[in-house]
């Protein structure tokens, strides 16, 4: 009985290859698009799910600022780490990192900046899972200036060559300079790992430079994990905190607000919400957002079948009424019903895999991410987008079966059957349905390319056009001639000023412990962040002042008392007026002078932060220069500033980059979100689409002699075209008022990720609707026409 239900099937699918080829097609594209979408969300999910110890693994999460407006660091002080585990028992072993720093290696003719480094503790292979190809786990990283190497960057220096033992050179980062000992080689670490490095230098060589710090409560450097035993119960531990603050914290120490909390490895990367990272960090809304989406795509594609089935009960009405009068009974007719819709689905199914996997390199160009053909084939993402096709089919499927199944012979045979009215507003429903999330989807897409371009395009209150960026890393050679340096590149005719500083903006900057002389006259303790620059910074970046003065040469005790702070820091201050807090004391990092100036609030970070209270004093150790390039041929820029920096430092490599580029970088997470998102709400609308051309098909079919008679009888090819056409445009205007106040609730609720954002305007739901309209006429119209023009003599000649 099945292989004739399957017959059957397969036999109306050739019948009907239009709509067979439309309906499977509309399903094949969302059944890819939905294991696509949940092949992203398992990655996102999947991360520092490797490690074998990872429930067990915690970090600590620094509070500061204050306790009205505390402030959440993943990166904190040294002591507290050895502290936890000398006096809790339920912590078994600690591992702290130091970094993220640049570090310039050498062997032999190899010299390569590494980026992605990290000082840490001997015990890092205890906790975390990032097993050794080459060395001891447990001894590899105790001795000072020993370095592990992950594979991939053992190969860039020793090529095939064992790179254990070997000596390589080691210049700049948090030790002095010093050659490090090969001690391991470890696989590389996973992608999807909260954080990630290429290269980890012993601790030890970063306490034999600087061991005070270690010490000190007060000092930033430092991110701490541990690992706890299964006794371990996170809000017992939480309630014991401040008897442990309070027992190892200085009296001193204790004036400023400090606390900490606990997170669980599990959360590190999708479920933080404190900033200072040692890695990116994934956006649980966004996830929600493309499992949303697509379900969106699955329901839409469903409609479309269920329509599609329902529109064509007609055609397929003596069919059943022959079968039940030769004896077939409902329940038959339902298998065979659900027969065919299983069939098309499956098939639509395996047509949406093959997709997937060619689609796979693409997806992880688009992503960012290594996706494989494992993740589809070797998992549980198989079995379960088999089951889903399963139940897309019966769920699609069942309505048409039910409704085919329950017609009467007695009627269908002599003609009375026609469309029920429950089943045209059932279809109408559906399509508006469908048309809603589209329009939604259109909508969410402008604003989405909207605050992108915002982003882009906002006055971020410095010049950071034609800013070409030199990254010497604190270079003691370049450091001592310095002055010298930038006159000789500001010589070049293509650049018109050079600045030196630790920072510029998007990049890495330190908070600093800082004294000032508040509105009634006492010092009182803040952290603002910091901007260690030289003279011709604030000049050269264009930053406005707005109370004081810059830094100047013709001001000898600038370079050592003077601070200038901005608008931020100001209000944070407690002063009003930017004019009232020059001339105030400060007390910072050693340093003691007054306040010489206020610089406009400049966004110096990405736009989904406010701008925060800063300090920028003058300082001649940087680790970058700043030159302002005016000619517009970039390229033999580069060259002629490649060829000066040779003669300037040839023992070190020309590492540059352009500033607007590197400030960008910050938002590569949104753009890929954006590249995703209007990718599947394009396919969204594509599907939709498919299903209304199918109707807009099926309903001319319907309606081919009401077409012949009118054209006899007069009918302009216009009339019949908009005859046909109202009834389609009239539901997607519906759906226009719909679709508005849904998608201008989601976005506004997407858009708070944002510090800096649009507002959302009215014309860009009028230009969703314009979209979906021109789209439906587009759909609807061909089909339209081209019965609108069909000879009415071939639709009457049966009459």
């Amino acid at each position: 009985m099945f292989k004739n239900y399957l017959k059957i099937a397969w036999r109306n699918l050739l019948k009907n290859k239009g709509y067979s080829v439309i309906n499977m097609g509309g399903l094949a594209i969302g059944m890819a698009c939905f294991l696509m979408i949940l092949m992203f969300i398992n990655n996102e999910l999947s991360y520092d799910n490797y490690h074998e110890k990872g429930e067990q693994i915690y970090r600590v999460v620094h509070h500061m600022g204050s306790a009205e407006a505390e402030d959440k660091w993943i990166w904190g002080n040294a002591p507290i780490g050895p502290a936890l585990k000398e006096d809790f028992s339920e912590v078994t072993e600690k591992v702290q990192f130091s970094g993220r720093s640049d570090v310039l290696l050498k062997y032999n003719a190899n010299a390569f900046q590494e980026s992605n480094c990290f000082y840490v503790d001997a015990t890092v292979f205890e906790v975390f899972t990032w097993p050794l190809l080459s060395g001891n786990p447990k001894t590899a990283l105790e001795a000072p200036y020993t370095v592990v190497l992950t594979e991939s960057t053992a190969k860039k220096y020793f090529g095939n060559v064992d790179p254990m033992g070997k000596v390589i050179e080691g210049v700049g980062g948090r030790a002095n300079d010093g050659k490090y000992t090969v001690t391991g080689v470890m696989k590389d670490v996973p992608q999807n790992s909260h954080f990630n490095f290429d290269v980890l230098l012993s601790m030890s060589s970063f306490y034999q430079t600087r061991p005070g710090i270690f010490d000190a409560w007060g000092y930033v450097d430092f991110y701490t994990y541990f690992l706890v035993n299964n006794n371990f119960d996170l809000a017992t531990f939480q309630s014991k905190m401040p008897a442990f603050l309070d027992k190892h914290q200085t009296e001193e120490e204790k004036e400023y607000y400090y606390n900490v909390s606990f997170e669980p490895l599990k959360d590190a990367y999708l479920n933080s919400d404190a900033v200072r990272q040692p890695g990116t960090v994934g956006s649980l809304s966004n996830i929600y957002i493309f499992a949303i989406i697509g379900l969106f795509i699955l329901v839409i594609a469903s409609i479309n079948f269920m329509n599609l089935a329902t529109a064509r009960s007609m055609e397929r009405a003596k069919e059943v009424g022959v079968r039940k009068v030769i004896g077939a009974h409902k329940k038959g007719l339902v298998y065979q019903f659900l027969s065919e819709s299983l069939i098309m689905v499956l098939v639509a199914a395996a047509i949406g895999l093959i997709v997937v996997v060619v689609c796979i390199p693409w997806l992880s160009a688009i992503t960012g991410k290594q996706f494989s053909i494992y993740e589809v084939f070797g998992s549980y993402m198989l079995p379960l987008y088999i089951g889903v096709a399963v139940l897309t089919g019966l769920f699609a499927g069942s309505y048409p079966a039910f409704i085919l199944s329950s017609f009467r012979p007695s009627r269908v045979l002599k003609g009375l059957v026609s469309s029920s009215p429950q089943g045209v507003n059932l279809r109408k429903g559906l399509v508006i349905f469908q048309f809603t999330l589209s329009i939604a989807l259109i909508a969410s897409t402008v604003i989405v390319y909207y605050q992108l371009g915002f982003m882009l395009n906002k006055n971020l209150g410095f010049d950071k056009d034609q800013q070409m960026i030199i990254d010497f890393n604190w270079d003691g050679q370049i450091l001592d001639n310095i002055e010298m340096v930038k006159t000789e590149l500001k010589q070049l005719p293509e650049v018109s000023s050079v600045a030196g500083s630790r920072t510029v903006p998007g990049t890495h900057f330190p908070a600093a412990g800082t004294e000032i002389e508040t509105v009634n006259g006492g010092m009182e303790h803040f952290e603002p962040f910091l901007y260690e620059i030289d003279f011709d910074f604030i000049p050269h970046y264009e930053i406005e002042m707005v109370a004081g003065r810059p830094y100047s040469r013709e001001f000898v005790t600038d370079s050592v008392s003077a601070m200038i702070v901005n608008e931020a820091a100001v209000k944070s201050f407690g002063y009003a007026d930017p004019a009232d807090i020059i001339g105030k004391k400060f007390e910072q990092w050693g340093r003691e002078g007054t306040v010489v100036g206020v610089v406009k609030d400049f966004n110096y970070m990405s736009l989904h932060q406010e701008v925060a209270p800063l300090s920028m004093r003058y300082s001649r150790f940087g680790k970058y220069l700043s030159l302002k390039i005016k000619t517009g041929d970039i390229q033999r820029s580069i060259a002629q500033v490649e060829q000066k920096w040779a003669e300037l430092a040839p023992h070190r490599p020309f590492l540059y980059r352009f500033l607007d580029d590197s400030f960008n970088e910050q938002y590569q997470a949104d753009f890929r979100f954006r590249k995703l998102f209007t990718l599947f709400s394009f396919l969204a609308i594509l599907i939709a689409c498919l299903g209304l051309f199918g109707l807009a098909t099926y309903n001319a079919m319907l309606r081919t002699k009401e077409i012949g008679i009118r054209k006899v009888l007069g009918a302009e090819v216009s009339s019949i075209v908009a005859l046909l056409s109202q009834d389609f445009i009239k539901l997607v205007l519906v759906s226009i008022f719909v679709a508005t106040p849904l998608a201008w609730f989601a976005m506004n609720e997407w858009l708070k990720i944002y510090a800096y954002k649009i507002n959302i305007n009215w014309w860009v739901f009028v230009l969703a609707g314009l979209v979906a309209v021109v789209v439906a006429i587009i759909t609807v119209g061909y089909h339209a026409i081209r019965s609108a023009r069909a000879n009415p003599i071939k639709s009457l000649r049966t009459e």
